[in-house]
């Protein structure tokens, strides 16, 4: 099974958050789809927290480490179709990216991001609870 998974989800298992044990059964066997951006998605967000003190510089480098080791199916996705999708919800395109994967490709999503889970519900993607 391919599954699409969202940079809230690849936070929550790399940083060992309570959802962990869930999306790690969810995606047991699976192959995790995401879109060429998704390195720079965990980048930021691992600044965002360093910059919020909510992680030293020390646990962020060992949860992309521990990111690193995901294997992951980097797949293209239309930009204009993205960009659009972006328009269309008010949201940003990282967003969108992550969203078009899932359409193009035909896959499920999982989130953490309620947001996220909402849109894509509208726009038919088919969404694995967590």
């Amino acid at each position: 099974m391919r599954i699409v998974v969202d940079t809230s989800t690849i936070i929550a298992v790399v940083a060992g958050e309570a959802e962990k044990a869930r999306l790690i059964e969810l995606t047991k066997d699976a192959t995790i789809v995401v879109p060429p951006s998704i390195d720079w998605e965990v980048g930021n967000a691992f600044s965002a927290m360093l910059k919020r003190s909510r992680i030293t510089l020390e646990q962020a480098i060992e949860a992309i480490e521990v990111y690193q080791e995901i294997s992951l199916e980097i797949v293209e996705i239309d930009l204009k179709e993205a960009v659009k999708l972006a328009g269309k919800h008010n949201i940003y395109a990282y967003d969108a990216y992550i969203l078009r994967c899932a359409i193009e490709h035909n896959l499920p999503l999982i989130s953490l991001d309620q947001n996220m889970i909402e849109i894509a519900e509208q726009e038919g993607i088919q969404v694995l609870k967590v």
